[in-house]
Order: C-alpha cells, then sequence, then structure tokens
C-alpha cells in the first residue's frame, strides 16, 4: 500500500515565471494566501523562502487549535522552492512550488507529498477528503494570487513608498499583505515601542505626537487607524472615544504630511458610508449631503479633519468605506459567532439598505485610489449591488443551509443596545460605486451570495 499521497494543483498567471516567483519570495505573501475560512495565523517567522527560513503557524482542526512549523530546504530561485513540515498533524509533507513559462503567460505547480499517521492502514476516504481539502484551500490561492497580479500589473507597475496607520486592524491586515506582495515598501505607525527592522514608526494621536525624523520618503499614505464602533451601548465616554479617535488621528497626520519639505502625492483617509445616516434614497452619490445622526456627525469631523493635506495640494481621498464582508472580522464574523443554530430573519422591518463589500474589493480599490490621478474628494468603495437585512440574512441563511428564525424586534434591539441599535443595526443606505467604477475599477465580486461562497468556501 501507498505510505504517502501525491497533490497536484496547477494554474495559468498573466506574467512570468520570475514575476510568480518574486511575488511568492516577498513579506505577506503566505499571510495573503491563508483562506479566509480558516481560522489560522503566522505566529512567527525567520528568513524568507530560501534554506533556513522557518515559519510557525497556529492553525485549528476543527476547535482544537495546534501549531505547525515549516522549515524552508530548497530554493531555486525564479524556478521552485520546497518546504517541509517539521511539526504539525501529518506524519510528513513536502510543499514545492514550481514556476515555468508558458505560452501566454505562466504556470504554477502546486505539488504535495503527503502522508497521515498509519497512512498505509487508512480507508480511501479519507485520504480523499485531505485532497478535497486541498483542492478548495488552493484554488482559493490561485484565484487570488491570479486577481492581485493582475491588478498589480495595472495599478502599480513602479513600486511606492506607503505608510499605513490601523495596520493591526482588520482592513490593515488584509492590506498590508496585499502591498508588500506587490512590490511597495510599507511602514506603519504604532502606539507601542516600535520595531525599526518592521519599518514601524511611534505615534500617539491622543497626545499629538510623531517621530517625523523616522518618517521615510513617502509616496502615499493610508490612514484605517480609529476606535472600533463596536456592537455594545454607546455610553458618552464611548462616543467621544469614537469621535477623538478619527479626528484627532487625521488631524495630527494631515497636518505632519503639509508640512513635509517633501508630501506624498497622495493621501487616502477612511470613512464611512455611515456619513449618509439612514435613508431611504437609492443609489446615493458623493454630493449626497450628511445625515443628521451621531454617525453622521462623526464622519463629517472625521473627513474635515483631512482638509490639511488638502490645501497643501495633496490629493485627498476620502474612502466612505461600506460594510466589509469578511469572516475574519466585522460584521460577517459577528452574524457568525451569534448565529450556529440560524439567522434572524430580519432586524426591525429589514428594508434598511446594507451597502456591502468584499475585503478583497476593499484593499483593491484601495490600491486603485492610490494609483489613480483623476479620483480625489469623497469615494464610495461599495459593491454596484446593495441588499436589504433581510437579503443578507436569507442570503446567509442558504449559503450555510441554517435556519431563519423569527425577526429581531427593533424594540428589544433598542432596549439592549440603545442609540448603537437605532444606528447600526436598524438603519442603513444604498450607497452607489458609479464614481469608483466610472474611473476604470473592476470589481472582483459582484454578487453577495458569490462572496459568502467564497468567503466561507461553500459551494452551491
Amino acid at each position: 500500500m501507498a505510505k504517502t499521497d501525491t497533490f497536484v494543483f496547477t494554474s495559468r498567471f498573466p506574467c512570468s515565471a520570475r514575476d510568480l516567483y518574486t511575488w511568492h519570495s516577498r513579506a505577506g505573501a503566505l499571510e495573503r494566501l491563508i483562506p479566509p475560512w480558516e481560522n489560522t495565523s503566522v505566529v512567527s517567522r525567520r528568513g524568507g523562502i530560501a534554506p533556513g527560513g522557518r515559519v510557525e503557524m497556529q492553525m485549528h482542526m476543527g476547535p482544537i487549535p495546534y501549531r505547525w512549523i515549516a522549515h524552508h530546504v530548497e530554493d531555486k530561485p525564479g524556478v521552485m522552492f520546497r518546504d517541509i513540515q517539521k511539526k504539525g498533524p501529518f506524519s510528513s509533507w513536502s510543499h514545492s512550488h514550481i514556476f515555468s513559462d508558458a505560452a501566454g503567460g505562466a504556470l504554477l505547480e502546486d505539488r504535495i507529498e503527503f502522508s497521515l499517521p498509519l497512512h498505509g492502514l487508512l480507508p480511501g476516504f479519507a485520504k480523499r477528503r485531505i485532497h478535497r481539502i486541498l483542492d478548495k484551500v488552493f484554488r482559493y490561492r490561485h484565484a487570488t494570487l491570479r486577481e492581485d497580479i493582475r491588478l498589480h500589473q495595472s495599478c502599480s507597475r513602479t513600486p511606492l513608498r506607503i505608510l499605513v496607520t490601523g495596520a493591526s486592524g482588520v482592513l490593515g491586515r488584509a492590506l498590508v499583505p496585499f502591498l508588500t506582495t506587490g512590490g511597495h515598501r510599507v511602514w506603519t505607525l504604532v502606539r507601542r515601542r516600535p520595531d525599526p527592522e518592521r519599518q514601524e514608526i511611534q505615534w500617539d494621536p491622543m497626545a499629538g505626537t510623531m517621530d517625523v525624523h523616522a518618517l521615510p520618503a513617502l509616496d502615499a499614505v493610508i490612514h484605517l487607524a480609529g476606535e472600533y464602533i463596536g456592537l455594545h451601548r454607546w455610553t458618552a465616554e464611548k462616543r467621544q472615544r469614537v469621535i477623538d479617535s478619527r479626528t484627532m488621528g487625521t488631524s495630527l497626520l494631515a497636518r505632519t504630511l503639509a508640512a513635509l519639505p517633501a508630501p506624498p502625492r497622495v493621501f487616502l483617509s477612511a470613512s464611512a458610508v455611515g456619513f449618509y445616516g439612514d435613508s431611504q434614497k437609492r443609489g446615493l452619490k458623493e454630493e449626497t449631503k450628511a445625515g443628521e445622526d451621531f454617525i453622521s456627525h462623526v464622519c463629517r469631523l472625521w473627513e474635515k479633519a483631512a482638509s490639511p493635506a488638502e490645501a497643501a495640494g495633496i490629493r485627498t481621498v476620502m474612502m466612505r468605506i461600506g460594510v466589509v464582508l469578511t469572516p475574519r472580522g466585522g460584521a460577517l464574523q459577528q452574524l457568525l459567532r451569534t448565529a450556529p443554530c440560524g439567522f434572524f430573519r430580519r432586524f426591525g422591518h429589514g428594508e434598511q439598505y446594507v451597502s456591502w463589500i468584499g475585503i478583497d474589493d476593499t484593499i483593491s480599490a484601495m490600491l486603485h485610489c492610490l494609483t489613480c490621478a483623476d479620483l480625489r474628494g469623497p469615494v464610495n468603495l461599495v459593491a454596484p449591488a446593495p441588499v436589504t437585512n433581510t437579503e443578507l440574512m436569507q442570503t446567509l441563511s442558504t449559503v450555510l443551509h441554517r435556519p431563519l428564525l423569527p425577526p429581531l424586534p427593533a424594540t428589544l434591539l433598542q432596549a439592549i443596545y440603545g442609540q448603537m441599535a437605532s444606528e447600526i443595526l436598524l438603519s442603513g443606505c444604498d450607497v452607489s460605486a458609479a464614481k469608483l467604477t466610472a474611473s476604470g475599477f473592476r470589481f472582483r465580486q459582484t454578487a453577495l451570495e458569490g462572496l459568502i461562497r467564497s468567503q466561507l468556501s461553500r459551494e452551491p
């Protein structure tokens, strides 16, 4: 009986073999390719893909956590590299990444040779299950890689020097590997003691301080930092923290950039579709006036705080970001965590619109905004087809095969969460993506069901 099994997945990419190899050799490649449905994180790393490199990851088998340690043992630049498991659930594991030029592009072959404990005695269905899992993982990895390469080719053939705030948040954790694998150099602003080897620079937005002398010459800045609004009652103290974390950090950054001898060419500052408040109007565009609720007030102040950069001639984009859907954080993660038995049919009347966007489209749109000289001022970062709260819940129920539960009454939500329920759970707006699409941006996912299936690895 065979002591090992071999899994092979091959795809064609619109670049050279050398480009494919180089992408994999850059910082963030592993993080970028971890499927969103896997509860996996990189704990530590040493070196790159050359022999001697080491990566430790926290993984899960169902609810059970375990550590995976891989060592890089072979590297032929531009041709292949190989890593093996040193600690993990397999008896043996060897993963070869093989790159070759082909007509119209290049081929990437992921070849894995593995064995399980008591491999020769296991029934065939156990081995076939491993093959099915690997097929899903590498289908996702290759699709993501292909789209990333296409976008980087169209947006950013020249490497940029980029400063990012909020790098430890949900968006930042996705954005930084996306940028670094595209060949860009990224520095991050952190509140703790910085690690210069990781290109970290210290700042304290509440104290109004930043280590300006540590800033390199910058091409662009992406500002994502801000207090998480959260799914809790808003106290007066919480509301003030939400305002201060956005306005003070944005103001400090905008004033600092404006005063630099050589300012960056572009400044992207986060905002939100909450700018428009609770609205029944369809297709709200960037020219639409702000709403009247607390979140709208926050967004108005947030965007105004970026004005010093704009006044200094820096091309400034206020990214009005929709509801970003990813199982790694935010609204989708909360819905999945709180619905083990099913999804509520709706929140309140359920007709409130959810202007959603997938996380890969969010970070892709950020790169597009960085490099599209025609974009400035407010830009809606939302998918072209908003849905109602009822449609969102029905879609989740369909994809995950979980029942729809009775609706959650608005009065109950307001009694538990107060103002937060009124402005986050029970309100909504239908926001237009026309400005973004007219600038040439191409979405990866425009259908809600398709996005959720890809993020959760659920086939039709």
